[in-house]
């Protein structure tokens, strides 16, 4: 691996961006301008199609990030622009301190600067500013509404930086739109909390309760693939719960709106825990709010919000048996809520309750293909620390007669290892996956369960006596991986085969398995002394494929 400077090496880069980003951004060094490095971050413009701002965050243990404005990045990507300038700080990886500590100097010698103007001399600034930054200019108005306890106006500016309208050019917020709502978002947060600060924590309340249902109503058309705007409206509920503990509104009317908005369809924005606000709610509100959910539930039994609530609220009170009531009024048939039930209750200590529902569920779910397997492990790890495991053989011998899997197949051989059975079983076990095989012609998932289960038996000569004609090209590279030292002739032709189905497939994924195969077919024919044939063969190939120039250097580079 590369040599890691400032954070990050080349290999890092190379794992944001792709390999293909990568190779791009080396063709961008030269576009590279502008270097800009600070603290913890480094900006530049790079120029390709057009001209695009690049920064790239130096996060010391956490490596780096990057953000670019060409469309590419826009979507969220590490672009071949941001490897240029990530390049491009490597190659001048030397300077890198002196810039900074630049950069800190000049810091230091603003703050210096602003700290001896007199008022004469900052106003006239302040003014310049304000008339050139409108985003600075509202903010400042804001403060100065709340500062003057305006709240018709501080309510005004509230509602105006929530509003979706001004960024939604196409009635949707996209991804580049984003992060400036999400910061006038932020924004408003803010206000409410200053707003609290300064003696009106009732008005916070009711107006962080109007944004939140302004955001809730917008932020399922908002591509808020980095999270800023989730963020920001975390922010203001922050801000609400901050103003509810000052304000300490009606308590019941605090249950309802809580439930209303946690029963919403557009209550993913915001996180909202109820029990943040049990000393406001106290006794009656968590009683209000208990009513609410369980009339809720009543009407949508299957309703997830609705039953989450309940849980939330439920598990709260340290009702065990109200929990395990309500989660066995919908079980579901893969038995999660079985196991659900069964943990609820070996946390309370009631062990044996515990694994009688988990055996109910292995009962009640049977005859189910896809049983969740947490359940089956919950039982048979159980059954094992107790010494029962014959009991917990037959449990995954059971499983394994429905569910004919690999993975079935493996916890079915531990099992009977555990229980002293498994040379019978496997018998058994192999036999019924053989007419699976002869039955199904290919398998389920490709090639049969049997040649899996043979090959992670190691039982070579009988995967390939059972491989002909039924194995995939999976299980064929697997065979023969695990073979090419005993049987390099067959091994051969095994990889020959998959070369030629490989030669189609194009990209770094395909040129590297090809790579891989040329490899596997070069240590077969030495060892069957036929090398002069594999050069013939790696000519011919390369003459065929030398187009494609990616794979030519793919080649190179493993000595092809």
């Amino acid at each position: 691996m590369a040599r890691k400077v400032v954070g990050f090496g080349e290999d890092d880069l190379r794992a944001l961006a792709g390999a293909r980003s990568f190779e791009r951004g080396l063709g961008y060094l030269d576009a590279v301008s502008g270097l800009d490095v600070g603290e913890g971050s480094v900006a530049a413009v790079v120029h390709g199609t057009d001209v695009y701002e690049v920064e790239l965050t130096l996060g010391g243990g956490d490596g780096i990030s990057g953000w670019c404005d060409c469309p590419y990045g826009q979507e969220g990507n590490f672009c071949k622009h941001c490897v240029a300038v990530g390049l491009t700080v490597l190659r001048r990886a030397k300077t890198i301190p002196q810039q900074r500590a630049a950069a800190r100097a000049r810091s230091s010698g603003l703050e210096a600067w602003l700290s001896g103007l007199s008022r004469e001399q900052l106003l006239p600034l302040v003014r310049e500013q304000i008339a050139e930054d409108r985003e600075l200019r509202r903010r400042l108005e804001l403060r100065a509404a709340a500062a003057r306890s305006d709240l018709g106006t501080v309510r005004d500016r509230i509602i105006a930086l929530i509003d979706p309208r001004p960024f939604a050019r196409y009635g949707y917020i996209e991804y580049p739109d984003a992060s400036g709502y999400g910061r006038q978002v932020a924004e408003a947060a803010s206000a409410l909390r200053a707003l609290t600060a300064d003696g009106e924590a009732a008005q916070a309340v009711a107006l962080a309760e109007e944004a939140l249902r302004v955001l809730g109503e917008t932020y399922g058309e908002i591509d808020d693939s980095d999270g800023v705007v989730g963020e920001a409206a975390a922010a203001v509920a922050e801000a609400h719960l901050e103003a509810c503990g000052v304000a300490r509104p009606d308590p019941e009317r605090l249950a309802e709106w809580l439930v209303e908005r946690l029963l919403a369809d557009d209550s993913d924005v915001t996180d909202l825990d109820p029990l943040d606000y049990a000393d406001v709610l106290g006794p009656s509100g968590l009683a209000r709010m208990r009513q609410l959910a369980s009339e809720a539930l009543r009407r949508r039994p299957s309703g997830w919000a609705e039953r989450y609530l309940m849980e939330h609220l439920i598990k709260a009170e340290g009702n065990v048996d109200a929990l395990v009531a309500l989660h066995a009024q919908d079980l579901d048939p893969s038995g999660a809520t079985h196991l659900l039930i069964a943990e609820e209750l070996e946390a309370a200590g009631r062990t044996e309750e515990a694994l009688a529902w988990a055996e109910r569920g292995l009962r009640d779910c049977a005859a189910e293909t896809h049983i969740d397997s947490r359940l089956v492990d919950h039982v048979c790890v159980r059954y094992a620390k107790t010494g029962r495991v014959a009991d917990a053989f037959a449990v995954r011998r059971d499983r394994f007669r429905v569910e004919r899997s690999l993975a079935a197949y493996r916890q079915l051989r531990s099992a009977a290892r555990a229980a002293d059975c498994w040379e019978s079983e496997r018998a058994a076990a192999l036999a019924a996956l053989s007419e699976d095989a002869r039955r199904e012609r290919g398998g389920r998932h490709g090639g049969p369960v049997l040649i899996d289960a043979l090959l992670d038996d190691g039982d070579l000569d009988a995967a390939w006596l059972e491989a002909a004609d039924r194995a995939d090209d999976r299980q064929w590279e697997r065979l023969a991986g695990l073979s090419r030292e005993i049987r390099p002739a067959e091994t051969l032709g095994v990889y020959l085969r998959l070369l030629e189905r490989s030669k189609e497939p194009t990209g770094d994924r395909a040129y590297e398995r090809l790579a891989g195969l040329l490899l596997a077919a070069r240590d077969c024919h030495r060892a069957l002394g036929t090398e002069d044939a594999f050069t013939g063969y790696l000519a011919s190939l390369r003459a065929e494929l030398k187009r494609r120039r990616k794979l030519m250097s793919i080649l190179d580079r493993h000595g092809l």
